[in-house]
């Protein structure tokens, strides 16, 4: 399923274990806010896709997103949650899913071929040159014994040149390789080419909405 408004990845459609999308642009949603106020604008639409891709009974777990490298373990939850100080998040647990918000910033979607665990996290300029990448990669594999090489990773559209001066959606790619990834996908979708798909911190000058980035095992 692909449109303006929900991306699926086909890398990841093929396990039917996991559930995998990237809300982009939601129309007649006024974002010319601050961060915090553009995302409280988007929850209704973004709940309302949610409930037709039949995860609105799911408990979400949300990062705060400081540009870090910290990662958090979810467990099985029944209410809903924010992790503090983090950018990526990991769980084992199902009817959970994991949500990020990114503007600019790639998604990084880590599943396991087994079904053991998934991760999700927010990697822009600073998170990849912090390698909140293979931070994430290491915990899977610490947390949940999930090998670096059962794992499929998936890049979410994200800015690229010659829109940005760094290629980082290029360097996630090359330090998921090093820490042992073979299966990598890029969807090679800038944002800031798609400005009626996809909303581009940099193209709208900081005052724009921001996507969401959704991950869960079923």
């Amino acid at each position: 399923m692909t449109s303006p408004l929900c991306l699926t990845f086909p890398a990841l459609e093929k396990y039917e274990f996991c559930r995998a999308v990237f809300l982009g642009k939601q129309p007649g949603i006024d974002v010319q806010k601050e961060r915090e106020e553009a995302i409280r604008n988007l929850r209704r639409s973004h709940i309302q896709a949610l409930t037709q891709l039949g995860l609105d009974k799911f408990s979400i777990a949300e990062v705060e997103q400081v540009h870090g490298n910290q990662v958090a373990i979810v467990g099985p939850q029944i209410s809903s949650q924010t992790y503090t100080n983090a950018d990526a998040l990991i769980t084992s647990a199902r009817r959970v899913f994991l949500k990020i918000f990114v503007a600019d910033c790639a998604a990084v979607y880590l599943v396991d071929r087994h079904g053991r665990a998934i991760g999700l996290a927010h990697s822009g300029r600073k998170g990849t040159e912090l390698e909140i990448v293979p931070a994430t990669i290491r915990a899977l594999q610490e947390t949940f014994d999930v090998s670096p090489s059962d794992l499929i990773l998936q890049i979410s559209p994200c800015i690229r040149p010659p829109h940005y001066e760094v290629d980082f959606a290029a360097d996630i790619i090359q330090q998921a390789l090093t820490a042992g990834v073979t299966e990598i996908s890029d969807c090679d979708i800038c944002t800031a080419c798609h400005p009626d798909r996809y909303y581009s911190y940099r193209m709208e000058k900081g005052k724009t909405g921001r996507m969401a980035a959704v991950l869960a095992l079923l």
